[in-house]
């Protein structure tokens, strides 16, 4: 994977949807126009990690379903930053938080035969959550392609996020106006979630 740093970008992800190259890792020292969740813009944070990459469809898990996207690649983020000490655990489906503080998330699109993943990460904010900590971004961003790469199967990420996705019981998320608990929920093998007979991805 090809690391690139910019001084500023509109947006990573958006950058690299029009760009579209494979293998390519682009990074912003500061976003203009940062996506976030429904829309939301990555703004008001003094410091954090704010990356975009590109993959080809077949260097995913065969296993995996994109809709479930999300969630392997910010798993596997978390994981990165366990090994580095802080506490962090992926909210169902994108969202990353450090105990009760939502400190980073994870959006996805697929285009023609690939897969754009930006992740945004506060580093440090008065205004919003953060680790409280700067951390070296080439470091994280290497050790985090690398797992992804010796990642062969969705299942090994799924049975590990099995056994932590209790913590998501005082959430909720939204689907169609409507605000529905986490806890009334049953997580699927496919990383989907099934409430009152009907299924759920993360389309993000």
């Amino acid at each position: 994977m090809d690391i690139v740093f910019f001084e500023t970008l509109e947006s990573t992800q958006t950058f690299l949807l029009e760009k579209l190259q494979e293998d390519l890792c682009v990074v912003a020292l500061k976003q203009t126009n940062g996506i976030g969740s429904r829309g939301n813009s990555w703004e008001g944070v003094e410091s954090g990690l704010y990356f975009s990459f590109c993959l080809h469809q077949k260097k995913l898990p065969n296993d995996l379903k994109l809709q479930s996207a999300s969630l392997f690649f910010g798993f596997l983020f978390k994981e990165v930053l366990n090994e580095k000490g802080f506490e962090i655990w992926l909210k169902w489906p994108n969202d990353l938080y450090l105990r009760d503080k939502k400190v980073g998330g994870v959006i996805v699109s697929c285009k023609q035969d690939k897969v754009v993943c930006g992740i945004g990460l506060n580093f440090k904010s008065s205004s919003f959550g953060s680790l409280g900590a700067e951390l070296h971004k080439k470091e994280i961003l290497e050790v985090f392609f690398k797992k992804i790469k010796n990642t062969s199967q969705w299942k090994q990420v799924f049975r590990k996020y099995k056994l932590e996705f209790c913590k998501n019981s005082d959430f909720s998320f939204h689907y169609q106006e409507q605000m529905i608990s986490l806890k009334d929920v049953k997580l699927l093998e496919d990383g989907s979630i099934c409430y009152s007979g009907k299924i759920f991805y993360s389309l993000r």
